[in-house]
């Protein structure tokens, strides 16, 4: 564990000259011992990906010098065939191929001995979740399952160092789990994993995280000590009513962060224990009951926050940051909405029966619900659910197989031209140009959507403005980081300001800071009365919505607002453990007669057990054999990641019961 694989020197990477002159990379030292996980986090832009690909040998360095495995990078880059693994975010399949196909050609490729990688394939294929799409052809599989095939491709092939450039991007919770089990299996085999991620519940399961910002390195430590160094305290509350106690939090010096979580207000309090003490009393006495109070351990999120945060401060003091009229509109301000403020006189969404089929395969499969006017609605689901089909259908860019749907009052199938102006849709790829500047992305869709001049200027001005694009009206969309890109294809999606949006994963692979200051983009937008139509893999996300629909294997099997979806869970009580090596925890609680179904969440297990006192006996006891607990296990209410994948599991498990019976009976 102490001999260092991965070394680097001084590392750097600069693009153009003279005042084009670009540092991506600034100066990087680095050492990762063998056998370890190793996180890159950082904003989107700061050089993750360039510094991997100088490591990898894709990119020459400027300057500096780089060691891996003891080849030298900078000298002998041709050396490392056999030795590294790369997987980049723009990953290559062969569309043509099947999925299985596909998994084959890789390991001819990396001369996987036949019969280790047949063992393989099948591993991965379940691992993906993907048996039953292996005859399936790659060109014809959801963003999700691509992303998922591109993976199994890549770990078919087991090499000394293992490179992941943000390998779970746009890859749901249930296929996130199973991935990182791999992982956890390749760390046995003495592999060393060097994985840049935007989730920092990713980032807390690695030996050591190194936070770049604008090529430069300004943390690198373990997730414990970089956590240890953050200045104040984190606390959490439960308190009503929220809108209130958040108006009142606002106030008080000292909270310098605060994102909602459904019930619970997520704090970072700088003034320490002093202010995490006084709180509760001070809110009490602006007539705010609290229910619950507790100060926790900061997460890597807030560390993250807190630095970039910090330094942007330091950057440009006293700058706001750019955002939509009404700035500061929180998850609280929109669903505090009355019934009355959010319905209109009709649904803005209704489908009936809505069914897709491509061939023999079924997509959507008779989809019923209603989304309400002025409503974010969270779409839900796992790759390949059929969440993305809907959403074209919806918009009418694909016609439904059987049913019917309206949206905004017009019917998809005979009303599409009709019903296009009061839509706005931003794709999974963010629906831009690459090859044209921000100025001219603007002026395309202004065209499209047959805005007038004066109205396109007006427009203009205020896509600018709030997505940070002032002066930087003639740089190509291919060159901004991905929360520009993401900002930017906001704005062209409502150019036009309709009155539904449709924002299929709008936040996949951003940063975390980017992502909150987006959703404060939507919070606003939906108090102006636009109903949003969203999907999401961070079930942080599916927190700040009215009402969730998940959806699996093109049905919907379950639906309402993530209280009534925590309410109606009836099954066991959820237990938190801090544990030093999760999958040994996990693997070691598996066939106990307490647990009903556990699951790696963070640095921590989760685990839903039948009854409360019992579960934390049978739990301390057998991870106490190993000395795998960090600390004392408790209870905790259940998370949306918590239910979202024990429906999935519940389904699945039903799924498969229901052919065994089926076989069984023919």
């Amino acid at each position: 564990m102490n001999d260092i694989i991965i070394s680097t020197k001084g590392l750097a990477k600069t693009y153009g000259r003279g005042t084009k002159k670009v540092e991506a990379v600034r100066g990087i030292d680095l050492e990762v011992g063998r056998g370890q996980i190793f996180g890159l986090v950082g904003p989107d832009g700061a050089g993750k990906t360039t510094t991997m690909q100088m490591l990898c040998g894709i990119l020459t360095p400027t300057a500096g010098e780089a060691v891996i495995a003891g080849v030298n990078v900078v000298n002998n880059a041709d050396a490392l065939g056999g030795v590294i693994g790369y997987m980049s975010e723009g990953f290559t399949l062969y569309g043509n191929l099947t999925v299985g196909e596909n998994i084959d050609f890789f390991a001819d490729l990396y001369n996987v001995p036949p019969e280790v990688a047949a063992e393989r394939k099948e591993q991965l294929l379940r691992f993906a979740r993907m048996e039953d799409a292996r005859n399936r052809r790659a060109g014809h599989l959801s963003g999700g399952m691509k992303k998922k095939l591109a993976l199994a491709c890549t770990l078919i092939y087991r090499p000394r160092v293992l490179f992941l450039d943000e390998p779970t991007t746009g890859v749901d919770p249930v296929s996130r789990q199973d991935f990182w089990k791999i992982l956890y299996e390749f760390l046995s085999e003495g592999i060393t994993i060097f994985v840049s991620t935007p989730y920092m519940d990713e980032a807390e399961r690695c030996h050591q995280v190194a936070l770049l910002r604008r090529g430069q390195i300004i943390a690198n430590d373990t997730p414990e000590a970089l956590k240890g160094m953050l200045k104040g305290v984190a606390a959490e509350l439960t308190a009503i009513p929220q809108t209130q106690a958040i108006a009142e939090l606002r106030r008080m010096p000292g909270v310098s962060q605060m994102q909602v979580f459904g019930e619970r207000l997520h704090l970072l309090l700088r003034d320490g224990s002093g202010l995490a003490d006084a709180i509760p009393a001070r809110l009490e006495e602006a007539g705010v009951t609290v229910s619950e109070f507790e100060t926790t351990t900061p997460s890597l999120e807030d560390v993250f926050i807190a630095a970039i945060e910090d330094l942007r401060a330091a950057d440009a003091p006293g700058k706001p940051v750019a955002s939509l009229p009404g700035n500061g509109a929180t998850q609280a301000d929109v669903l505090s909405l009355t019934p009355a403020e959010v319905a209109g006189a009709e649904p803005a969404v209704s489908a009936r029966n809505l069914t897709r089929r491509f061939g023999e395969m079924t997509a959507v499969d008779r989809l019923n619900f209603t989304v309400k006017r002025g409503e974010i609605f969270g779409f839900l689901g796992p790759n390949g659910s059929g969440k993305t089909t809907t959403i074209r259908m919806l918009c009418g860019l694909l016609p439904p197989s059987e049913g019917a749907a309206t949206v905004a009052g017009f019917d998809i199938s005979r009303q599409r031209v009709a019903m296009k102006p009061h839509l706005g849709y931003m794709s999974q790829k963010f629906s831009l140009y690459n090859d044209l500047t921000v100025d001219e992305n603007i002026r395309f869709y202004g065209d499209v959507y047959g805005l007038s001049a004066k109205r396109l200027a007006d427009r203009r001005a205020w896509v600018l403005e709030m997505a940070g694009l002032t002066g930087k009206e003639h740089l190509l969309a291919k060159d901004l980081s991905g929360g520009w890109k993401q900002r930017l294809a906001l704005g062209c999606a409502i150019l036009h300001e309709p009155e539904i949006l449709f924002l299929d994963e709008p936040t996949s692979g951003v940063d975390p800071v980017s992502r909150r200051q987006f959703w404060d983009l939507i919070f606003a937008l939906s108090l102006q009365g636009i109903t949003i139509f969203v999907t999401t893999h961070y079930m942080d996300e599916a927190e700040h919505c009215h009402d969730l629909g998940l959806l699996y294997r093109g049905r919907l099997i379950a639906r309402g607002s993530p209280a009534e979806l925590r309410q109606n869970m009836k099954l066991g009580v959820m237990v938190e453990a801090p544990v030093r090596d999760p999958l040994a925890a996990l693997a070691a609680l598996e066939g106990a007669v307490e647990i009903i179904q556990s699951s790696i969440f963070g640095d921590k297990l989760h685990a839903l057990v039948w009854e409360a006192e019992p579960g934390l006996e049978a739990i301390e006891r057998v991870l106490s054999v190993d000395q795998l607990l960090t600390a004392p296990p408790r209870i905790v209410p259940l998370s949306l990641e918590d239910l979202f994948t024990l429906f999935i599991e519940m389904e699945e498990s039903g799924r498969k019961q229901g052919v065994s019976r089926s076989e069984t009976s023919s």
